[in-house]
C-alpha cells in the first residue's frame, strides 16, 4: 500500500482545529507549534489516520506527500537493504515524527513504516507544512533545530554501531528497547520477534538466538516466548559503555 493513498486505505478523520494532546514536552516540535499546525488557514489542518497492527502506512519509494506524528501506538521504521533484506531503522512511539527525512529534499520516501500495534497518527500534508514554514519563522527555526538534532543522533549512532561486535549490537538493541519503552511486569514493554531484533541489530536471526542463549546462561536476561526481561541493566550497560549506548533514544 502506497503512502500516496494512505488517506483512502486507512481509516481517517479530519481535524480542523485543536491542539496537540499527546504530550507536554518542551522539546516536542509538534507540541510547541500546535496552534500553527492544528489551526491553519488551509481548509484541512490535520488528518487522524487509524492503522491496524501490521498495516503499512508508508511505502518505501512512494512519493513524499507529508509527514506523520504518532498519537498512540508503536510503529517500526524500515529500509530495504542488500538482496531486499529489511533493516529496522528505529521504533517510533507517541510524540514522535516519521516520514520527515524525505520532506522538502526528496521526491520519494527513503523509508517504509509499519504499525506494530493498533495506532493513531496525525498526518500533515506537504502543502500544509510548506505554507506553515513560509509564514512562520519560529516554526521554520524549530524545524531546523529538529533536523540538526536528528542528523547529530544519526551520525553518532553510525559511528558507534560500526565499531561494535555482533554481541554488542544485540545488547545495544536490548538497552535501546528498555530505554525507550521501559518494563511491563518485568519484561521489555515491546515484545519483538527474534527476526525483528536481528533486523534492528544488523545481524541474523540465528545469531540473535545464540546470543540470547549466552546472555541467559550468564543470567543477564530471561525470556518467556517473545518476551525478554533484563536481569541486570547496569551490567549490560557496562559491557558497551565505551560505545556511548545512551546516544540513541
Amino acid at each position: 500500500m502506497q503512502s500516496t493513498s494512505a488517506q483512502n486505505k486507512l481509516d481517517s478523520k479530519t481535524v480542523i482545529a485543536g491542539t496537540c494532546a499527546v504530550c507536554k514536552s518542551a522539546s516536542c516540535l509538534i507540541h510547541n507549534n500546535s496552534e500553527l499546525l492544528f489551526n491553519s488557514e488551509l481548509p484541512q489542518s490535520s488528518t487522524i489516520l487509524k492503522c491496524k497492527k501490521g498495516q503499512q502506512l508508508i511505502m518505501e519509494g512512494a512519493p513524499v506527500n507529508g509527514l506523520f506524528f504518532i498519537k498512540s501506538g508503536v510503529v517500526k521504521v524500515i529500509r530495504t537493504g542488500i538482496n531486499g533484506r529489511e533493516q529496522i531503522v528505529r521504533f517510533a512511539k507517541p510524540c514522535e515524527i516519521i516520514g520527515h527525512r524525505g520532506f522538502g529534499t526528496q521526491e520519494y520516501y527513503s523509508i517504509g513504516a509499519i504499525a506494530l500495534t493498533d495506532s493513531e497518527l496525525h498526518y500533515f500534508s506537504k502543502e500544509h507544512l510548506q505554507y506553515t514554514l513560509l509564514n512562520n519563522p519560529k516554526f521554520t527555526y524549530d524545524m531546523m533545530l529538529f533536523y540538526a538534532n536528528e542528523l547529530n543522533r544519526s551520525e553518532n549512532k553510525v559511528k558507534s554501531i560500526s565499531q561494535m561486535t555482533v554481541r554488542e549490537r544485540v545488547i545495544d538493541t536490548l538497552l535501546y528497547i528498555h530505554r525507550k519503552f521501559g518494563d511491563l511486569r518485568g519484561f521489555l514493554n515491546l515484545p519483538l520477534s527474534r527476526k525483528e531484533y536481528a533486523d534492528y541489530a544488523g545481524t541474523t536471526e540465528e545469531q540473535v538466538i545464540r546470543i540470547f542463549s549466552a546472555l541467559k546462561k550468564e543470567n543477564l536476561i530471561f525470556a518467556k516466548g517473545r518476551k525478554i526481561g533484563i536481569t541486570d541493566v547496569q551490567l549490560l550497560k557496562k559491557e558497551i559503555s565505551e560505545h556511548n549506548y545512551f546516544l540513541d533514544t
